[in-house]
C-alpha cells in the first residue's frame, strides 16, 4: 500500500508560493462573479406519489471472505439479456459477443447499468431529436463554453495522505473467486468517526484513517446475503442476484453508516424473483466493522408487489443516489423499462425509523415514492439523475432557513441538457414537509426551479497517454478512449447554505476541445411558497491538451474543499486529481493525488470482447469532509504490468483506485 508525503521544507515553500496566487485567484474570481444570476424560469407541479414498505432481509458485516486465484473462467464476463447490455457493450454488438476466453455458449444471459438517457444518445447517433431540440433561437442552445486553463502542479493540499484502495485484483478474488470481471468500478467512499469505508463494484473495505484494512475484502453479494455472483462448481453454471452502483455516507447526525446499492433478482438460483429492488444497509453503531441491518425495496413498478404501475415497466431502477436531510433517507434513480425510459423517481425514507428498525425497536418505515420524470416536459424532456443532497454536519439542516419555513427539506440538482448540445441551465429541487416521514401518513411535496447557470454540453470519450496494453497487444489492437458518459449532475453537498455539484463537459481550452467540468454552487431558498435557486458560484476546471472527467465535490461547513476527477490525456495514464475549493472559490491548480502507471486495458475497450474502442470509466467518483478534513476517491491505473497475471492485474482489466485526505484552506 502506497503513502505519499510531502517533505516539510518543500511544502513550506510551495505554500507561500500558492498562498500569494491563492490571493490574486480570489480577487479575480470575486470580481468575475460580482453580478447577480438572470432567472430562467420556475415552476412547481405535483409528482404522483405512492407507499410500499420496506423488508428486512437480515444482519451482515464487513469482513473477509476467501481469496480465490483469479484464473481467467468460464464464464469470466456476466453477460444477461434482460434489460440491455452488460457495462460497456453496446446492445447492438452484444449478441455478437467473441469472448476468447471461455466458449460462447458459457456466456451468461446481457445486462447493464449506467444506461444512456435516451434522448441524448439518439442525438448523438443522429436520429430525429425531441421537439426540445427543435426550440433552437439566436441565443439557445448557447455555443460551447471556452474556459481558463487550469495548471497541472507538483505540490499537494496541506495534510494530504494518499493510499491505495480497492483494485479489480480485489474484485475479481473475493469470495473464492466467484466474481465477474467488471468494468467501471463506480466508487463509493465515505468517512467518520476514525474511520474510511470504501465500497466499489462489486467489493467493499473498511481502513483507518491512516489507509491501514481494518477488514478483509468482502464481496457485496455476500454483503447483502445474497448467494454468490456465479457458481462455477456446478453445470450448468449458478448466476446469483446482479448489484451494482455502490453509494456510502456516514452521517454525522445520527452517527450511523449507511450503505446502497441497486439489486436485480435475475439469477438462476434458488428462490430467484425476477424482479428489481434498491437496497439500504444501516449500521447498528458507530463503528463499520460490526453489524448492519439490511432492507431492500421494490422498485420494478409493475403494480405487483405494492409497486405502482408505470409504462413500459417491469422496469430497473438505474444508478441509485443517495441523500439525506435531518428527518430523512432518500434514494433518486433513473426508471427504463426493456424498451421505455421512465424518467427519475424518488424515494423517501424516515430515517429515525429506519434506524429504529435497524436496532429492532421499531416498525419497518414506509417508502414514499415519488413520480419525477415529467416536472421537466416544458423545459425539454423528462428528467433524470436527480442527485440529492448531504452534507458535511447536521447542523447543516439546523441552520438552513427553508428547513425551518417548511417544516424539513431536502435539496436536489439536475441537468437540464437532453438532446446531445450545449445548455446554460440547470434545476434545484426541494423536497419539503419531510418531518412528516416520521408520521403514519407522511405528506410531501415536491418543487423545483430552473436556473441560468454557466454553459455545460455532453463530452466525447477522453484520451490517455499510450502505453503498455497487453490485453490490447493480445487481440492485436491500439489503446482506447476513456467514455465519459454524458453530463448528468454527480454528487450534490449542502454547505453554508450553498448546494455544490459539478458535470461533465466539452468544452475549449486555448482554442481546442477538449473534457473538462463545470461545477455550480447554487443557494436554494423560498419566496412564500415558492422556491428559489441562484447561482452564486461557478467555474471550469480544464486542462490544456489533457481532459478531466468525473467530478465530486467535497466541502465543508466554511464551503472549502476540493474538486475531485479524473486526470488523463496525451501526457497522462489514468490519474487520481484533484483542484482546490476556497471559501465557494475554485483555484486554478491540479493536484496529481494518485498518478497512472498505464493506460487503462480493461476488456470493455476491445472490439474483440464486444467493445469500441471506448473503455468504460467511472462511472462517478466520490468526495466528502469529514471534520477538518476532506477525503476523495478515485479510479485510476495503478500498476505498469508488462503482463496479464496476478499479482501485477488480472487478465481482462488493470483498474484500481487511490483514496486520499487534504486539510482545505479556510
Amino acid at each position: 500500500m502506497g503513502v505519499a508525503k510531502m517533505d516539510g521544507k518543500r511544502r513550506n515553500k510551495a505554500m507561500i508560493f500558492r498562498l500569494g496566487l491563492v490571493a490574486l485567484v480570489l480577487i479575480a474570481v470575486a470580481l468575475s462573479f460580482s453580478f447577480m444570476q438572470e432567472r430562467a424560469t420556475g415552476a412547481s407541479a405535483a409528482a404522483p406519489q405512492s407507499v410500499q414498505h420496506l423488508t428486512r432481509i437480515g444482519i451482515s458485516t464487513i469482513h473477509a471472505t476467501a481469496i480465490g486465484s483469479g484464473a481467467v473462467a468460464d464464464p469470466e464476463i456476466d453477460n444477461r439479456p434482460e434489460l440491455g447490455d452488460e457495462p460497456g457493450v453496446k446492445p447492438a454488438a452484444a449478441a455478437a459477443m467473441v469472448h476468447p476466453f471461455s466458449a460462447p455458449t458459457s456466456r451468461g444471459p446481457a445486462h447493464r447499468a449506467n444506461y444512456l438517457i435516451p434522448g441524448k444518445e439518439a442525438a448523438r447517433r443522429g436520429l430525429t431529436a425531441s421537439s426540445a431540440a427543435r426550440q433552437s433561437s439566436s441565443t439557445f442552445p448557447p455555443p460551447e463554453p471556452n474556459a481558463p486553463a487550469s495548471f497541472v502542479v507538483g505540490f499537494q493540499a496541506p495534510g494530504f495522505h494518499g493510499f491505495n484502495g480497492l483494485s479489480h485484483v480485489d474484485q475479481r478474488t473475493a469470495n473464492n473467486g466467484n466474481q465477474f470481471s467488471l468494468e467501471p468500478p463506480d466508487q463509493g467512499l465515505c468517512a467518520g468517526n476514525g474511520f474510511v469505508v470504501e465500497t466499489v463494484n462489486d467489493v467493499i473495505q473498511v481502513y483507518n484513517q491512516q489507509g491501514i484494512p481494518l477488514t478483509g475484502v468482502e464481496d457485496m453479494n455476500t454483503f447483502w446475503g445474497f448467494v454468490a455472483a456465479v457458481d462455477r462448481t456446478v453445470t450448468p453454471r449458478i448466476f446469483g442476484p446482479f448489484v451494482s452502483d455502490p453509494k456510502c455516507y456516514y452521517d454525522h447526525q445520527t452517527q450511523r453508516w449507511f450503505v446502497s446499492e441497486l439489486a436485480q433478482d435475475n439469477g438462476t438460483n434458488v428462490g430467484a424473483t425476477g424482479r428489481n429492488f434498491n437496497l439500504l444497509a444501516v449500521s447498528l453503531t458507530s463503528d463499520p466493522t460490526q453489524g448492519f441491518a439490511i432492507f431492500s425495496y421494490d422498485v420494478t413498478d409493475d403494480g405487483l408487489n405494492g409497486t405502482p404501475n408505470h409504462a413500459g415497466c417491469p422496469c430497473f431502477g438505474d444508478q441509485p443516489l443517495l441523500g439525506t436531510d435531518k428527518f430523512g433517507v432518500y434514494q433518486t434513480t433513473n426508471e427504463f423499462g426493456a424498451a421505455t425510459f421512465n424518467g427519475a423517481q424518488i424515494y423517501a425514507i424516515s430515517k429515525d425509523q429506519l434506524i429504529d428498525a435497524a436496532d429492532g425497536t421499531g416498525p419497518l418505515p414506509v417508502v414514499v415514492q415519488l413520480d419525477a420524470s415529467q416536472q421537466l416536459l416544458p423545459f425539454g424532456g423528462l428528467s433524470y439523475s436527480i442527485q440529492p443532497a448531504t452534507a458535511p454536519k447536521g447542523e447543516e439542516w439546523e441552520n438552513d432557513e427553508g428547513g425551518h419555513i417548511k417544516n424539513g427539506v431536502e435539496y436536489f440538482l439536475s441537468a437540464l441538457q437532453f438532446i446531445d448540445t450545449f445548455d446554460n441551465r440547470i434545476a434545484v429541487w426541494a423536497l419539503t414537509n419531510t418531518k412528516s416521514l416520521n408520521s403514519n401518513a407522511p405528506t410531501l411535496t415536491l418543487s423545483f426551479d430552473v436556473i441560468h447557470s454557466e454553459t455545460y454540453g455532453q463530452p466525447n470519450p477522453a484520451n490517455q497517454k499510450v502505453g503498455e496494453n497487453p490485453l490490447g497487444a493480445s487481440f492485436g489492437e491500439a489503446v482506447g478512449q476513456l467514455n465519459t458518459n454524458d453530463d448528468r449532475m454527480n454528487q450534490v453537498v449542502f454547505a453554508n447554505g450553498v448546494l455544490y455539484a459539478g458535470v461533465n463537459s466539452l468544452l475549449k481550452v486555448n482554442g481546442a476541445e477538449h473534457q473538462g467540468i463545470a461545477w455550480f454552487g447554487v443557494k436554494p431558498h423560498f419566496d412564500g411558497p415558492t422556491l428559489k435557486g441562484r447561482v452564486v458560484r461557478q467555474g471550469y476546471v480544464a486542462v490544456a491538451g489533457e481532459d478531466v472527467l468525473f467530478p465530486s465535490l467535497g466541502i465543508n461547513s466554511e464551503g472549502s474543499g476540493v474538486i475531485a476527477f479524473t486526470l488523463a490525456g496525451n501526457d497522462y495514464f489514468p490519474s487520481a486529481a484533484y483542484t482546490d475549493v476556497i471559501e465557494g472559490f475554485g483555484l486554478p491548480f491540479v493536484h496529481v493525488a494518485g498518478a497512472g502507471k498505464d493506460p487503462d486495458d480493461g476488456f470493455t475497450i476491445y472490439v474483440a470482447e464486444g467493445g469500441n474502442g471506448v473503455g468504460r470509466w467511472g462511472d462517478y467518483s466520490a468526495a466528502v469532509a469529514d471534520g477538518d478534513r476532506i477525503w476523495m476517491a478515485n479510479e485510476y491505473i495503478p500498476k505498469a504490468c508488462s503482463g496479464l497475471a496476478l499479482p501485477c492485474r488480472t487478465s481482462l482489466a488493470n483498474w484500481g483506485t487511490f483514496f486520499s485526505t487534504v486539510q482545505p484552506f479556510d
